[in-house]
């Protein structure tokens, strides 16, 4: 095992710079076939009678139909072409009657012109007064829960990954990538066009994607993958084109593999294209807690983003003097583990095509991505977390220049990324970090990988670190998922043998029966440093058992779900640390609301000091300790929808209240408010306070590409009130104009006036450039 670590650390070693990066990956990718179709036949191109129809392996088909004008986008369906040509009208249910015929009529259109796509739909409904649309913001969550549209696009034909995009019935827009039907990168952004409208029986939609905004392979009769998704809230009914099983619930859109087949279409010649989009910025900054303060400090900037296709399937990024001024405030959070908190990325470099860099369990090690009141997340290591590049410890360090290879190359996914940060205020000088990442499908949904990562400072003595790992997920069936990695790493000014971590997962995910078993082990000395790592030294086991039927004699109860869990972590001398035994009971009503309630008995095992609040030490020891957690969540039915938490229990050696509520309030389509509670009341015999954590968004949309949102932050661990002020306008497709302002304010006790930390000003213009 030596010999292979000091080959692959000398490997690695060698990667030191953007252009070996680019030129390996690059090579790899000329010399890649096409994807082979993993799923379908390629069905005759011609224009049937019917808009749909079945090849002989039973799959749908569904056509296209040119249009030699440009359709005008203005969501009322009224061009000729669509009273001559026959809409896609058979949706099937997949809740809550999976395989039924949808309860409302859905009309589907597709049309091409030589620059773009056209998608349309007219939605009847059955009561038009009671359509729910009340989200206008970009890629917000809201857009689910109202009545909406999506449509997926397989373009390479390969059954796993796909672009996806959605509407509501007042314009509201959100786009993705889909990586391997697991992971859903919610924050690619394109350029493309929408419009809705309402009519006396329901709504309609147009929308317009441009061929250069799409990823594609070009042959004279091309075949994509396409589903259509169709959610009425007011029934909590999703309807699709083809059948998709009720047990992957919300994530039935990313099931590429059971899509139809389009076809009928002509392309343009090639989907290479060059983006180019420079930037300005202008600053003014005060920072009170610096060395030394400074108050009002003027500055300017600019720098720019490149976005090229070098294959019809790859993209290069490249980015100079990068900027994240425009980028939100971080969401505070209460803690009251002795584990880190994990904050996600929020700059549009790293989170763009994200997905394919993802590893080993992308779901995560520990039930459904979903926290218990005490156990975090996921103990699953990270070996890359994009966050490490360019902050440290809440600064910003300025990202000299990045760049970013990402796509296919017939069946390989390709990821590598170069960046270069430098802070001369650190006197660490310049530090560079590399990922590569390749993936393999293998089978129909499977595949198999590696992962590397880089990062070098300039000063050597701060620690040369890799990382070398090797993942493999196996999809069988419908539900049934294995999953595993492993992986080591080695920093050049640490000598250990104990840096390794390795995961195995089985997972059957059925609608009616559940079974999850997980086992994970990090070493103590395992240290990815572009990465994240909750805990280290332990190996946690994991079982999982679920079943959850759909009563028919019970009208107002959609599902029950009956679970309980086991998790078993010590170290790896065998020593107990944490044991969580879980029982659940949740009931999902046809309303979409969901009632939860749980009990949870914990073991922990504290071999230091825990300083869980000021001045409050809990001692070494062993601590057994149990509460009861119940949960609402109120559906997207409404105007207001979210999750009232209550707990109640033993704490350590003392016990512990939490209420809390997160959710949101659409007062209008343009205006709503995002409040936030979390009150912690603990009583330990070395003493007793209370966390508070108070938040609010609120949040005004002129229109789908101009928006003000206020996100203010109360926080009495660090006795902190924040404030950021953003304005977004996107002033031409993928052009926007940025105005935020940000505030941090110390309370002080006994004081009735809080003090200022810090506060900023920054406007910044882009300009995205098409050739």
């Amino acid at each position: 095992m030596h010999s292979a670590h000091s080959i692959a650390s000398s490997y690695l070693k060698r990667i030191n710079c953007f252009q070996a990066t680019f030129f390996i990956f690059i090579s790899i990718a000329a010399t890649t076939g096409q994807p082979a179709n993993a799923q379908q036949s390629t069905p005759t191109p011609l224009q049937a009678a019917e808009a749909t129809s079945h090849d002989d392996h039973n799959q749908i088909i569904v056509y296209a139909t040119h249009t030699a004008e440009p359709l005008v986008i203005d969501g009322l369906l009224e061009d000729e072409i669509y009273r001559s040509t026959k809409p896609i009208d058979r949706f099937i249910q997949q809740v809550p009657n999976e395989g039924e015929p949808a309860t409302d009529t859905t009309e589907v259109w597709i049309f091409f012109d030589e620059k773009n796509l056209y998608v349309s739909g007219r939605f009847w409904d059955e009561e038009p007064n009671k359509i729910l649309a009340n989200e206008l913001r970009r890629d917000s969550f809201g857009i689910y829960l109202n009545d909406n549209f999506a449509v997926a696009i397989d373009t390479f034909n390969d059954g796993r990954n796909g672009f996806l995009f959605q509407t509501n019935a007042i314009g509201g827009m959100g786009d993705g990538y889909m990586t391997d039907e697991r992971v859903h990168d919610r924050d690619f952004n394109t350029v493309w066009r929408s419009r809705s409208q309402k009519f006396d029986s329901g709504w309609t939609v147009e929308m317009a994607i441009p061929f250069k905004s799409l990823r594609f392979k070009t042959n004279e009769n091309p075949v994509w993958g396409i589903n259509f998704r169709r959610i009425n809230q007011k029934k909590n009914e999703h309807s699709f084109v083809t059948e998709i099983p009720a047990s992957l619930g919300g994530r039935g859109i990313y099931k590429m593999s059971s899509a139809a087949s389009l076809v009928g279409l002509s392309l343009p010649s090639t989907s290479k294209h060059l983006e180019l989009k420079p930037y300005v910025l202008t600053t003014m900054t005060t920072n009170l807690e610096a060395e030394p303060p400074f108050s009002n400090k003027k500055e300017g900037d600019f720098g720019f983003d490149m976005k090229y296709g070098v294959t019809r399937g790859l993209t290069l990024d490249l980015t100079y003097n990068t900027d994240f001024a425009q980028v939100e405030a971080d969401e505070q959070q209460v803690n009251l583990t002795r584990f880190s908190l994990f904050f996600p990325e929020k700059r549009e470099f790293f989170l763009e095509g994200s997905g394919i860099f993802s590893f080993g369990d992308p779901g995560g090690a520990g039930g459904r991505g979903r926290s218990s009141s005490f156990r975090p997340p996921s103990n699953t290591p990270l070996l890359f977390f994009s966050r490490r590049i360019g902050l440290d410890d809440g600064k910003n360090i300025p990202l000299v220049a990045g760049g970013r290879l990402s796509g296919r190359a017939g069946n390989y996914s390709i990821g590598a990324l170069a960046t270069r940060t430098s802070d001369p205020e650190l006197a660490k000088g310049d530090t560079d970090f590399t990922v590569l990442r390749l993936k393999r499908n293998i089978f129909r949904r499977s595949n198999i990988g590696i992962l590397a990562t880089h990062r070098k400072p300039s000063d050597s003595t701060l620690g040369i670190n890799h990382v070398l790992g090797v993942d493999m997920n196996l999809s069988f069936f419908q539900d049934l998922r294995i999953n595993g990695y492993y992986a080591f790493t080695r920093t050049n000014n640490i000598s250990s043998s104990e840096n390794e971590s390795y995961n195995a997962k089985f997972d059957y995910a059925g609608d009616k029966y559940g079974v999850r078993v997980n086992h994970l082990t990090v070493e103590k000395d395992f240290s990815p440093e572009i990465g994240f790592l909750r805990r280290n030294d332990f190996r946690r086991n994991f079982a999982e058992l679920r079943y959850s039927p759909r009563p028919k004699r019970i009208e107002a109860i959609r599902k029950i779900r009956l679970e309980t869990s086991l998790e078993h972590i010590t170290n790896n001398r065998g020593k107990l640390e944490t044991r969580q035994i879980e029982l659940s009971h949740a009931i999902e009503f046809e309303s979409g609301n969901r009632l939860n309630i749980s009990y949870h008995d914990n073991f922990e095992y504290l071999d230091e000091y825990f300083e869980i609040a000021d001045g409050i030490i809990i001692p070494p020891g062993d601590y057994s300790f149990s509460n009861m957690t119940t949960t609402y969540w109120i559906g997207g039915g409404s105007s207001i929808f979210g999750s009232i938490n209550f707990l109640r229990g033993d704490f350590f050696s003392g016990d512990r209240t939490q209420v809390s509520y997160n959710g949101r309030w659409a007062i209008s389509p343009n205006f709503s408010m995002e409040p936030n509670l979390a009150l912690n009341f603990v009583d330990l015999p070395e003493g007793s306070f209370v966390a508070r954590l108070i938040s609010t968004r609120a949040t005004f949309m002129a229109s789908p590409r101009m928006f003000t949102s206020v996100l203010t932050q109360y926080n009495s661990s660090n006795d902190s009130l924040n404030a950021n002020v953003r304005v977004r306008w996107e002033y031409s497709p993928g052009s926007d104009l940025f105005v935020v302002y940000s505030e941090g304010r110390l309370i002080e006790h006994g004081n009735s006036f809080s003090v200022i930390k810090n506060k900023s000003l920054a406007v910044k213009l882009t300009r995205l450039l098409r050739f």
